[in-house]
């Protein structure tokens, strides 16, 4: 899903990363458009400019979530955006017309790769506003667990993989990736009021690893699956690729909570209004978990009445949240996870506005599968269980 503006005949186009995922030596260099924001003449299909967010991507850091149409409020006077949310955590904020940013961008040196036939980009793009919205990268020290054996398995793990930074790119010992390829930000995109200037984006803290795996093994690491890592065959390379949430023996991820949050962004200042922590691991572990711990997520939020509506998480839950302050007003159970970004409408003009979402479930992040759609009248005042 891509934004257009008739006014402006402009097409904007969020592109995914060069194939292979996480070997990149047989296509050097940058990658040209790929993780890019390519803004197109909508009536030509001319380019008119694009952002790389990421040069020679080796991370599986595509641009999942779509460009949104935001605007930005300076020297008084709004202006015409395009907000690009990334699995990074970072959000470029650019003027739809030029592709500049709005907010100062740097080139970072990032770590070289110990892998034969790989030559990584020297430096890739970071905005420094807003600042990013996930953590940057995992360090033994960092190692969380809900036990002391546990956090010491997590800290002795991290240790013996490559762990530097969120640019660390893939080795055969295996390179911890926080932020994971989950993200971030993901493909339920972000949402944006235009009357606070509020972008609201939720994201995942969860972090992976990715293992190179020699082609003489690739056979066998194919025909030994487990329940826990994906193995992809990298065809034509040099390498495989073993990829795997970072857990601890307990089965519970190795960095430190929150694994999901909300966050709201201030387009006008940069600064994040609030963030906060988003789901629960209830409905997977079998037993109530802190809200502090939030879920990992996949779906978005749709913004109405002053709420930010959004499902999402690993447990079956809808929830209210407070655009202004985050604060969480109003939630229920429905009959599967939502990993479906939720719609309002209004079945006749002047009618009552309504609130749907499909409650599906998602198999690749184990919440509860199902076959749903579920629909809420939304009344003046916080939503009630007979509302529904």
């Amino acid at each position: 899903m891509n934004g257009c503006r008739r006014e402006r005949d402009l097409l904007f186009v969020a592109t995914g990363s060069a194939s292979p995922d996480h070997y990149g030596g047989l296509r050097p260099g940058d990658n040209g458009y790929a993780n890019s924001l390519v803004a197109l003449r909508a009536s030509t299909g001319e380019v008119v400019w694009h952002f790389q967010t990421v040069r020679h991507d080796l991370w599986d850091y595509d641009l999942a979530t779509p460009p949104a149409l935001v605007e930005v409020v300076r020297e008084g006077r709004r202006v015409a955006a395009v907000a690009q949310a990334t699995k990074m955590g970072h959000l470029f904020v650019l003027d739809r017309e030029a592709g500049e940013p709005l907010f100062p961008v740097v080139e970072r040196a990032v770590p070289t790769s110990d892998v034969p036939g790989e030559l990584t980009a020297a430096t890739q793009p970071v905005p420094l506003l807003p600042l990013p919205l996930t953590p940057q990268g995992l360090r033994p020290e960092d190692a969380w667990g809900i036990t002391p054996l546990d956090r010491l398995a997590c800290r002795e793990r991290i240790r013996g993989l490559r762990h530097d930074g969120v640019y660390a790119p893939p080795s055969v010992r295996g390179t911890v990736s926080m932020p994971g390829f989950l993200g971030g930000m993901e493909w339920g995109g972000v949402a944006f009021d235009a009357a606070s200037g509020l972008l609201l984006a939720n994201l995942n803290h969860l972090a992976m690893v990715a293992t190179l795996i020699p082609r003489a093994d690739v056979a066998d690491a194919l025909a030994s699956p487990d329940d826990r890592s994906i193995v992809a065959g990298q065809a034509g390379t040099p390498f495989g690729v073993r990829r795997e949430p970072l857990l601890s023996p307990l089965g519970v991820p190795c960095n430190p909570p929150p694994w999901g949050t909300l966050a709201a962004v201030d387009l006008s200042s940069g600064e994040v209004r609030w963030h906060v922590p988003l789901g629960t691991m209830s409905d997977l572990l079998g037993v109530p978990t802190p809200r502090a711990w939030g879920s990992p997520n996949l779906g978005g939020s749709v913004l109405a009445g002053g709420l930010a509506f959004i499902g999402a998480t690993m447990d079956r839950r809808l929830r209210a949240f407070d655009v202004e302050t985050g604060e969480l007003v109003w939630e229920t159970a429905l009959p599967a996870s939502a990993q479906a970004t939720p719609m309002t409408y209004r079945a006749r003009g002047g009618g009552r506005q309504y609130l749907v979402v499909a409650a599906g479930g998602h198999y690749g992040l184990r919440s509860r599968l199902g076959d749903h759609l579920i629909a809420f009248a939304l009344p003046r005042t916080p939503l009630a269980e007979e509302d529904r």
